[in-house]
């Protein structure tokens, strides 16, 4: 059963982790799984989880830990966001951690994203962001004083949002503040409804109903 977990989370990151990002997962005290992204700090499968690690701490914790950790532990110094987890079926208990590149620190302080329109670039505030939509290999953010285009894909810019921020799709990221309600279609899919642009409405596909509803609490 640990391995069908392993196995699901494996193939549910790939979507939203950006390519720099390497994946570590835990369970007990060793990693049981590490997926090597651009910055790969070598973490080899059994190995022990090291003091002063990401996911030493979300042990410790049993929360997400998010924190800039040096060189001493792995020999390469890294951002790492880790999450714990649970299986309440299979007992399985770990930790799943997002190893970044060092600077990524920098792109979480700012509150801004940048947008381009034409061949002019313009600072965005975060939160006046409504949605970003991945379309045909393209990355377009809407606010309320139009769209504007991104060089980076969704899953980078997911990560470089607040908690104010949810994934609904694999081409959507919604800025929960914007969302005036939940419902279902003709076809009863999960959609969501913005307040602006008025009435533009979002699918939630099959694949985040369930982390929508947890994180949104219905």
């Amino acid at each position: 059963m640990e391995s069908n977990v392993v196995l699901q989370l494996s193939k549910f990151i790939e979507d939203w982790v950006p390519k720099e990002a390497s994946i570590a997962i835990a369970a007990g005290d060793k990693y049981v799984s590490y997926i090597p992204g651009n910055h790969d700090i070598r973490i080899h499968q059994g190995q022990s989880i090291p003091s002063g690690s990401i996911t030493e701490r979300v042990y410790m914790y049993k929360r997400k830990i998010e924190s800039l950790v040096d060189k001493s532990v792995f020999g390469v110094p890294y951002y790492g966001v880790g999450y714990p987890l649970e299986d309440k079926g299979s007992g399985f208990q770990g930790a799943l951690t997002v190893i970044l590149p060092p600077d990524y620190s920098l792109y979480q302080q700012q509150n801004f994203i940048i947008g381009r329109r034409g061949d002019i670039w313009y600072p965005i505030n975060k939160e006046k962001i409504i949605y970003i939509e991945s379309n045909q290999k393209k990355t377009l953010i809407y606010t309320e004083e139009g769209s504007f285009h991104s060089k980076f894909p969704l899953k980078t810019l997911e990560n470089r949002l607040s908690e104010s921020f949810i994934r609904i799709h694999r081409s959507y990221i919604v800025n929960i503040s914007y969302i005036s309600h939940i419902s279902r279609d003709f076809s009863s899919n999960l959609e969501v409804t913005l307040k602006k642009p008025v009435n533009t409405t979002l699918l939630i596909s099959q694949s985040y109903v369930q982390i929508v509803r947890k994180i949104l609490g219905f």
